[in-house]
């Protein structure tokens, strides 16, 4: 099984959506530009790129501290979208989302908060190989800071959590698991639902990265029962520099502040200073109003389009895509996780991966070639980096019949 049950979508214009951004307008060395790069970072539709401007041409000011009407709007913008994002995801209150500048400031921030708090030495936490280095690099450091260690749950050679092993992992000593909703590398849907169950009846808290599984899944925090949930604002078409961490109220309340400053306190005095209110007390100094309100308006294209709608699309293509790569002499997919979302990595035999993506970008076919900041994955399979074809809304089956002309001229280079 190469990905969630699919048809094609009758209703979903996807030659309109792509027609809604405007980069995908452009050419390059004489053709138009298929963008398969949008686990790296999606493009931007007009009606994100509109909000931008009109907050700056319009709304432009700080928040939370002036009583002129122009702050009063910027701040009900931004609270706004508090109340969007909590509604998307299903959190129950919108004081349990955090605006920070992406994922990986939000693992890192529960790491350094959440984390040196509440993990002490010789205490566990426990990953899987799938992860990205955002998801290992910041329980790397809290283990050198509190003597706590690491575990890693293996995978299978498809690509998928070996269940039973990571039960194995799990124990008296598990105080957090921090688990990918979807592989950036490869493509594996985590069975999150399933493996947040087993960390709850060991006591453990849960942090799912969700980076690659909210632009193309309909997410419920509250159904798989995450305590932290974090992802990245530019991964589902809004802007850089902008990230949520969802995490639910009682812990909010119980971490320590992540960084000092304006707004995220209630009094300040040389003597003592106490905090504000969560989630405040985790957004120091001045936001990123603008990128918060472009977030909203990515929602609210998201929600236009229809989550489910997406998925579908995007189930068909990615699957029309491992199908035709896998009819193609001299390619070798790396991975075949039983649900598969939105991306596939493949090999071509001879070529590294940095060449074969040169030679595509003359076709005008942007590819990630590389690690995918997943080097662990890549020793795993070993290989020192894969070629990833990464889809989007915005992507058709006529991106893939071009990704495997591309591929052909790839091969008679190196023939």
């Amino acid at each position: 099984m190469t990905g969630l049950p699919h048809a094609r979508t009758s209703n979903y214009d996807v030659d309109k959506v792509r027609g809604e951004f405007p980069v995908l307008a452009r050419s390059f060395h004489g053709q138009r530009l298929v963008y398969l790069d949008s686990a790296n970072t999606t493009q931007k539709p007009v009606a994100v790129i509109d909000a931008l401007s009109h907050f700056y041409s319009h709304n432009n000011a700080n928040i939370h501290r002036g009583v002129y009407e122009l702050s009063v709007e910027a701040t009900n913008a931004y609270e706004g979208v508090r109340s969007r994002v909590a509604k998307f995801i299903g959190a129950e209150n919108a004081a349990e989302i955090v605006f920070v500048r992406g994922a990986t400031e939000a693992i890192n921030l529960v790491a350094q908060t959440w984390g040196r708090t509440n993990i002490k030495r010789g205490e566990e936490i426990v990953l899987t190989t799938l992860e990205h280095h955002s998801n290992i690099v910041p329980w790397q450091l809290l283990c050198e800071q509190t003597g706590a260690v690491l575990k890693v749950a293996p995978i299978s050679k498809d690509g998928d959590v070996i269940v039973d092993e990571f039960a194995k992992l799990l124990g008296d000593r598990t105080r957090l698991v921090a688990v990918s909703h979807v592989s950036n590398a490869i493509g594996s849907e985590n069975p999150v639902q399933k493996l947040i169950g087993m960390a709850h009846h060991h006591g453990a808290m849960v942090l799912v990265d969700g980076a690659q599984a909210v632009p193309h899944l309909r997410v419920d925090v509250r159904a798989l029962d995450a305590d932290f949930y974090v992802f990245s604002s530019h991964k589902m078409y809004g802007p850089m520099g902008v990230g949520v961490l969802y995490a639910k109220k009682d812990l909010l309340e119980a971490m320590p502040p992540y960084q000092g400053g304006g707004d995220m306190i209630a009094s300040v005095t040389f003597e003592k200073t106490t905090y504000n209110i969560v989630p405040h007390k985790f957004e120091a100094g001045t936001p990123n109003v603008a990128g918060v309100v472009g977030l909203g308006a990515a929602i609210d294209y998201l929600e236009t389009l229809g989550m489910d709608n997406i998925t579908r699309h995007e189930n068909d293509v990615v699957n029309h895509a491992v199908a035709s790569l896998e009819n193609m002499p001299g390619v070798s997919i790396i991975g075949t996780p039983g649900r598969r979302i939105s991306v596939v990595s493949f090999m071509i035999d001879g070529v590294h991966p940095h060449d074969a993506g040169s030679i595509l970008d003359r076709e005008a076919i942007a590819i990630r070639a590389g690690h995918h900041c997943s080097q662990p994955l890549m020793d795993f399979y070993g290989v020192p980096a894969t070629n990833r074809a990464s889809f989007g809304l915005y992507n058709s089956r006529e991106d893939v019949r071009r990704l495997c002309t591309g591929i052909k001229k790839v091969q008679e280079v190196f023939a």
